[in-house]
């Protein structure tokens, strides 16, 4: 009957531990990816990836791959079993050899690169996570590492084929006491050994020369006990010669090693990974990123005005995080955001700088062709426009506990509401569900109102009906994203119809045209229509009501083919509770300053009062419309 092979049970348990957190981080990793740009191709899987507590998922399989990769090295040390993948010379030399040595030499150098991988996958989620180096380089290796895993787990799978079949796959699943491991070879047992051996070489030929020959022809004689049957003379004889005893010469009994203690290994492991995942977790609560308010005199509140040389600026210390997986920004992604803030009693400023190369004003402006107006956009059919956008920085402000990116205000997935219209993105869509409530979102925009004071005061709440241009999918449903109930002062400047043209696009027709053509061209400065360029110094791209006229055809043709002119139109002021935040901003060498002011507690049900223990998140989008930089982390507020 054919052997069946075996392993011991505490690899089989560390296996499978591993298989199935490493499973979870990868599908709950791969929901994470589909909102990076250029990933959407992620979307194809939908139906096999989560969809609820996507983050939470992944952060506790990372804990647990942490857990089970601490708790794997300290089971094959007390086990005896390192040298199944032990990397020495010999091994070394098995890949130039032949059959079942070069398979096994192949099979531990990829077990090594396996653990080099994990080692730089946790590495990597562990820096992105607590933000310490959060850019797309590390967001980077961490994307491919995962697939470097992915591919060792094909490879691992025909390797132990090749070596044994499929006796050597279904071991895996046939678990077996841990067998003791050969005792470690005694230098002293070996020398002892040596000289006994080396005494009864020496006494052998004397006592052949004295046999008789006559002994060669006696018949064989049955065997004898060897020690009863032997003579005394002659086990005197055979005796090794007298040595001096020592304590170190003394060579100790062995106790054989019983089965109660061989399934130490496996509980020791076991405790270290119990013990190694509670202290990630009480960690992970005890470095939470805080945010002083400190409080100062009302005569000393900031001016807004984008300068950020105020006194109260000047004494406080930035809290400084890094921000990743965002669009452009030279391709990669990232900023830097700086914050600082205090607060008199009644109002709360803060100071938001960040990294961007270009001042992008240019929102979805119109040029005139031949053939009509056309609106110079890439993405924004779906909602997703990339290049002809403004520079934006969003503010969050919850209640919720430590809330991970997503889970509670971020559902993933292209349908993420079965009875709601599908994104046009392939994105998710922000809303809340249960007893949650709403959660504030600021948004300051650098053409759409900002540059007249205003940050829009939004939220993001339970699901809203779609909209019959919603559900036609003519323009992108926004989930439970809305801006709080008031006015504001900015609109498109164009109206798109609702009917395809021949070539796919849809007809564009301008709401107001230029009152003075030349005037409103001299304001948008030097006209650059790279979406990569930023504007100069002191341009604007937005048009007033009183700068602008409503459209008229008798004055579009006298409008030359490839003029210019703004998407934005601005009139009026924002009113109600969308009116809470005051603004200014200021850019200058790569950054943008932005000063914000609101009351602390607005009474507001779409507000989040501003008090200690809320937490906070920031992102910047730089020319773009939904692709923003994140952390993972929350920002807990403490105000003095």
């Amino acid at each position: 009957m054919k052997r069946r092979h075996r392993t011991d049970y505490g690899t089989i348990v560390l296996h499978w531990l591993m298989v199935a957190a490493f499973g979870t981080a990868f599908v709950s990793g791969l929901r994470i990816a589909t909102e990076a740009p250029a990933r959407t191709w992620i979307n194809l899987f939908d139906a096999v990836l989560p969809r609820e507590s996507v983050w939470m998922a992944h952060m506790q399989a990372a804990v647990a791959l942490v857990a089970v990769s601490l708790a794997y090295p300290i089971y094959m040390r007390r086990s005896g079993l390192g040298r199944r993948i032990r990397l020495d010379r010999i091994r070394l030399r098995g890949l130039l050899g032949r059959g079942q040595a070069r398979l096994g030499a192949v099979n531990v150098v990829l077990n090594w690169v396996f653990f080099l991988t994990m080692l730089a996958l946790m590495a990597s989620g562990g820096l992105l996570y607590f933000g310490y180096y959060a850019g797309n380089d590390m967001a980077t290796l961490h994307w491919y590492g995962t697939w470097v895993i992915l591919g060792f787990v094909g490879l691992h799978v025909l390797m132990h084929f090749e070596i044994g079949g499929a006796s050597q796959l279904l071991r895996i699943f046939r678990p077996a006491r841990l067998v003791a491991p050969p005792p470690r070879l005694d230098t002293d047992e070996l020398l002892t050994m040596l000289v006994e051996q080396s005494a009864r070489l020496a006494v052998e030929p004397e006592s052949v020369n004295k046999t008789p020959p006559a002994a060669h022809l006696q018949p064989i004689q049955p065997l004898e006990d060897p020690i009863h049957a032997r003579p005394a003379a002659r086990n005197a004889m055979m005796a090794p010669p007298p040595r001096t005893v020592t304590r170190r010469s003394v060579a100790k009994p062995r106790r054989p090693r019983s089965p109660t203690f061989q399934s130490n290994p496996f509980v020791v492991a076991a405790a270290v990974a119990i013990t190694s995942a509670s202290v990630i977790v009480a960690a992970d609560r005890m470095t939470v990123d805080h945010l002083e308010i400190h409080r100062i005199a009302k005569a000393d509140a900031p001016v807004l005005d984008g300068d950020t040389s105020d006194r109260a600026w000047r004494n406080v210390r930035p809290f400084s995080l890094m921000t990743s997986q965002g669009g452009n920004f030279d391709d990669k992604g990232e900023t830097r955001i700086d914050i600082r803030a205090v607060h008199d009693g009644t109002w709360a400023y803060f100071l938001f700088t960040w990294e961007d190369p270009t001042r992008s004003l240019k929102h979805l402006p119109l040029v005139k062709q031949a053939d009509g107006w056309r609106l110079l956009h890439d993405g924004y059919e779906t909602g997703d426009e990339h290049d002809y956008n403004e520079d934006k920085f969003s503010v969050l402000l919850t209640t919720l506990d430590g809330t991970l990116a997503g889970d509670r205000t971020f559902h993933a997935s292209p349908h993420p509401i079965p009875e709601a219209p599908a994104t046009m993105t392939g994105r998710g869509l922000h809303f809340t569900v249960g007893d949650i409530g709403y959660v504030d979102v600021w948004q300051w925009k650098a053409t759409s109102g900002g540059p007249t004071g205003w940050m829009d005061d939004a939220n993001f709440g339970p699901p809203l009906d779609a909209t019959p241009m919603q559900a036609r999918n003519i323009v992108p449903y926004k989930g439970g994203f809305a801006p709080d109930p008031g006015a504001s002062n900015y609109s498109d400047n164009f109206v798109i119809s609702a009917e395809a043209t021949g070539d796919g696009n849809r007809a564009v027709k301008p709401r107001r045209l230029p009152r003075d053509l030349a005037a409103t061209t001299a304001a948008m400065g030097d006209i650059d229509l790279d979406p990569n360029h930023g504007e100069s110094e002191g341009a604007r791209w937005f048009m007033t009501e009183a700068e602008s006229i409503p459209y008229s055809a008798d004055l579009d043709a006298r409008i030359p083919v490839g003029t210019v002119i703004p998407g934005v139109i601005l009139s009026g002021e924002f009113t109600g509770d969308r009116a809470d935040v005051r603004c200014a901003a200021r850019w200058a060498s790569g950054h943008w300053a932005l000063e914000v002011a609101r009351r602390l507690d607005t009474h507001s049900r779409y507000d989040v009062a501003l008090k200690s223990g809320i937490f906070m998140r920031v992102a910047a989008f730089d020319h773009s419309q939904i692709r923003h930089t994140r952390h993972v982390q929350p920002i807990r507020l403490e105000v003095e």
